[in-house]
């Protein structure tokens, strides 16, 4: 079965390459974040981190997503969107950026929505893309995180979306949890990213923060649904924290029931999991949210490819 997937996933790129299926040229530029690998590596921080430093350098930027666990169809996601409806990280994208954010299982659809909706944009980044050919793209980038390819088989073997030789097409390697890179021959340019976090905001007003220093001494325990949770476990621990560790499937709905029976006198939660979880607890909780650092300067090199690629 694994080797069945992996000839086609390499015969449809092949078939888009050719022109035998077709990709939409949209009438602005498409940066697409991704990876090829199932589960998170850091596309959302990363996404979030090159939204913000285009805004600052003259872009506007929309964000298209597919938005896991909604309904896919195409809709714009607004502040006070549920998750449920548009998924958790088109729903943080929104929340933290402000930008326009569109989500839906047909990514061209959902662009040309966002274009329509707010003309003021020139710039179109896709969130977790990297194999929706479909929609044309003049800059790609993959994530990768410290699971690396992991036992290198694709689905349902292994985690694989796309055979390893895929990265070596793209335009820019992301390596997340790293503080240098080593040169890999073969490989695009590759950029080293750091989440850095280290203030709580409460989950029932965000205006409440706190410090790691002021959490020591409570009995703790840490939930997380995301990709990797060890990696948002070892960022606490990190910060001098102990606690209980308790992870959750990515995408995970929490429900009342996960987090009133942990045995804690607070919890600590990602950025991410807290879009789901207002309103569904009394419980003291603390949400984490980090800000990734790219070194050397990945927002230059999208600019200078995209100045070089004029809209079609």
């Amino acid at each position: 079965m694994a080797a069945l997937f992996r000839f086609l996933a390499a015969l449809r790129l092949t078939l888009y390459r050719a022109g035998i299926l077709r990709s939409e040229r949209l009438p602005l530029p498409v940066v697409v974040v991704g990876n090829i690998i199932v589960g998170g590596s850091g596309k959302t921080p990363l996404t979030l981190w090159l939204g913000e430093q285009l805004h600052e350098r003259g872009f506007k930027p929309g964000v298209v997503s597919r938005g896991y666990g909604g309904a896919g169809t195409v809709r714009e996601v607004l502040t006070d969107s549920a998750a449920a409806e548009v998924g958790d990280e088109p729903l943080l994208i929104k929340r933290r950026t402000r930008l326009p954010v569109f989500v839906g299982k047909d990514r061209v659809a959902a662009a040309r929505a966002l274009i329509k909706a707010h003309p003021e944009c020139d710039l179109i980044l896709s969130d977790d893309g990297l194999q929706h050919y479909r929609l044309a793209r003049d800059f790609e980038i993959a994530v990768q995180d410290g699971r690396g390819l992991m036992n290198g088989w694709p689905l349902p073997a292994g985690p694989l979306r796309e055979p390893p030789s895929r990265l070596a097409r793209v335009d820019a390697l992301v390596i997340n949890g790293v503080t240098d890179v080593p040169y890999a021959p073969g490989l695009p340019p590759q950029f080293a990213m750091l989440l850095d976090g280290d203030t709580f905001h409460a989950l029932s007003n965000s205006q409440q923060t706190c410090a790691a220093k002021d959490l020591t001494g409570k009995r703790l325990a840490a939930v997380a649904g995301i990709g990797d949770p060890q990696r948002f476990f070892s960022h606490l621990r990190g910060l001098g924290l102990s606690f209980g560790s308790h992870p959750f499937p990515d995408h995970h709905v929490f429900t009342a029931a996960d987090l009133n029976g942990i045995d804690a006198d607070a919890l600590l939660m990602t950025e991410k999991d807290a879009v789901k979880c207002a309103g569904i607890t009394d419980r003291p909780v603390w949400v984490l949210p980090v800000t990734a650092r790219v070194e050397p300067d990945l927002a230059a090199l999208v600019m200078e490819k995209l100045n070089g690629c004029p809209p079609a």
